[in-house]
């Protein structure tokens, strides 16, 4: 019988060679990859806003679902069209720990990464208030989720970062599990679902929704979408995947065979 999936050792193995290939792409390659990514991660958080605008007035978990259910669309995007989002670009650590890479190729990788992200999303964000999609309920939605996510305590976007990341990492992780399309759509689906229904942070998500909320009239200004939302959130976000996922599963299928090297 064919097998259809990787095992778990397997799956960290396919992580570190692909972590390998991104530290070799070309500034080029990560700064068009990275737009696109942020672009993808802002289609999936309009049709979010698109599809929750009027449910709130029917059921607050209903639209929560709903919003959920549409959202993975865009790391779906990401995974299987190919681009660089510097989320699930945190699953580079495992090739740091097994010396395929070093830190200074990661930090080329997430730094440039990040920034693509952030231009592609606001991009995205720009177009879509100038076309007129920033109407009626439309928009009271996107300027109460943007105020809603100006937060007052630090503490608060670090953990719901922290939650949001490992299950976006895991979903990178199941996607590599997957050999089939659907298995890779179905494996983006249920764990991004599960984040967004949650109400945790994404840090280039908020890279879109922010913005959009700016542009639609909120009166933030950038150095507080920075101070207030993405610095904590990416801390976070870098803590439960670059971190907490890495170094878990690092430890679980190659810690003994490391001390055993250190031993000889």
């Amino acid at each position: 019988m064919e097998k259809r999936f990787l095992a778990p050792r397997e799956i960290i193995e396919s992580t570190i060679a692909i972590g390998k290939k991104k530290a070799e792409l070309s500034l080029l390659q990560m700064i068009l990859l990275g737009l696109m990514a942020g672009i993808y991660i802002g289609f999936g958080g309009f049709a979010s806003i698109t599809i929750m605008q009027t449910l709130k007035n029917i059921d607050a978990g209903l639209m929560k679902f709903a919003g959920a259910m549409v959202f993975p669309v865009g790391l779906m995007l990401v995974v299987i069209c190919g681009a660089e989002l510097f989320t699930g670009n945190n699953l580079m650590v495992f090739s740091v720990l097994r010396r395929e890479i070093d830190g200074a190729a990661l930090c080329r990788n997430w730094i440039t990464v990040y920034a693509a992200n952030f231009i592609g999303s606001v991009l995205l964000a720009y177009l879509i208030a100038s076309g007129g999609y920033l109407q009626g309920s439309v928009k009271d939605l996107a300027l109460s989720i943007g105020q809603n996510k100006m937060f007052s305590n630090f503490a608060v976007p670090l953990v719901r970062g922290i939650l949001c990341n490992i299950l976006v990492v895991l979903a990178v992780m199941m996607a590599t599990s997957s050999q089939d399309i659907i298995s890779k759509i179905f494996s983006c689906w249920f764990p991004i679902m599960l984040f967004v229904l949650s109400g945790y942070e994404h840090s280039v998500a908020n890279m879109f929704f922010l913005p959009l909320a700016k542009f639609g009239g909120l009166d933030i200004s950038w150095g507080e979408i920075f101070a207030r939302n993405l610095i904590p959130v990416t801390l976070g976000n870098m803590i439960g995947g670059a971190l907490i996922v890495p170094l878990v599963y690092f430890l679980a299928y190659f810690g003994e065979a490391r001390n055993s090297d250190l031993k000889m």
